[in-house]
């Protein structure tokens, strides 16, 4: 795996805020069926979405692309659960063998604002395979369409 000295191969933070109150945005994150709505990219479904939302909590997400049936497994370990503050887990993509091609950790913080929620996403890549290299090149893109889902879910939740 490609590694640096620094121990970072890429490092991405989004902030949004959602119009919905930090609880519901806080479950959106936390609890499984609710997460399954919206985790991945477009055109990608959660067929297994498991989550045990507290410190040392597995979370393991299989996401399917809706157009070829293709499986993205990705699994981690819940480092940090703060309710309505402080989501911390890693998180390691898996190749068809099972093996981890990327391995990081992703820190979520929820901020209240009002009946609003800012969020902020810090991923931190640490190792890759050449392959995790390349899928790297649309993280960017896949999580902020994951999180523009997150949106659109919590506005049908807030109905």
């Amino acid at each position: 795996m490609a590694t640096t000295d620094s121990g970072t191969l890429k490092e991405l933070v989004i902030t949004r805020v959602f119009d919905a109150p930090v609880d519901l945005v806080w479950r959106a994150w936390t609890e499984p069926a609710l997460l399954a709505r919206w985790w991945g990219p477009r055109h990608f479904s959660n067929p297994r979405c498991e989550l045990e939302a507290k410190p040392g909590g597995r979370m393991h997400i299989d996401m399917r692309h809706d157009r070829d049936g293709a499986v993205y497994p990705m699994t981690g370990t819940v480092r940090e659960a703060v309710r309505g503050e402080r989501l911390v887990f890693t998180n390691n993509a898996l190749d068809a063998a099972g093996a981890p091609m990327i391995e990081g950790l992703t820190t979520v913080t929820f901020e209240r604002q009002g009946e609003r929620t800012k969020v902020t996403v810090r991923a931190t890549i640490s190792k890759a395979t050449p392959d995790g290299l390349a899928a790297l090149e649309g993280m960017e893109q896949g999580w902020n369409e994951s999180l523009d889902k997150l949106a659109e879910d919590l506005a049908k939740e807030a109905r």
